[in-house]
């Protein structure tokens, strides 16, 4: 886990308390479609706004994959409006590039240092096989606060949520 550093993909100036949202791709996208991506996410968080306050957002498709967006409550609380905000524009993203974002019933793990996503129902079966164990990086996407991702969005499937819902082989 040490050659990837999280640190570095995020923004700086943001507290450790910052709000995350994680949105993951059920396929990955093109480097095309991830400036795009990037360019739309640019323009949603630098107008994003609580009342007409404006919010400390930041947001951005990383490995390709996810879309993570940022709050900085500092100054200002992101309110279920600005909430509903973000969440058009993730929908928009979904329809534009025929994805789907909201599943949560498909875990992404890294293997060979590529994000490689699995439907909850075929992670015994991986392991079973193989194909990833204990030691298997898997992407955590319940993190909530820029502190917890830093900490805890890649995480070993041994120390994840992931463990006890999973038979992993005696020796690991």
């Amino acid at each position: 886990m040490d050659h990837y550093n999280i640190a570095a993909l995020l923004p700086e100036g943001f507290e450790d308390g910052s709000r995350v949202w994680i949105y993951q791709s059920s396929r990955p996208f093109s480097e095309k479609e991830e400036l795009e991506i990037n360019e739309q996410l640019h323009h949603f968080y630098t107008q994003w706004q609580a009342h007409d306050v404006p919010v400390k957002g930041w947001a951005r498709l990383l490995f390709r994959r996810f879309i993570v967006l940022m709050a900085d409550e500092t100054d200002v609380a992101v309110s279920g409006c600005s909430t509903d905000s973000s969440v058009r524009v993730i929908k928009s993203i979904e329809r534009q590039y025929e994805v789907n974002l909201f599943d949560r019933l498909s875990i992404t793990f890294l293997v060979k240092g590529q994000p490689e996503v699995l439907p909850m129902g075929q992670v015994q079966y991986a392991i079973d096989k193989g194909y990833i164990n204990g030691d298997t990086l898997l992407f955590n996407n319940l993190v909530a606060t820029k502190a917890e991702m830093l900490r805890n969005w890649l995480q070993p499937l041994n120390y994840s949520w992931l463990r006890d819902r999973v038979q992993l082989p005696v020796n690991n």
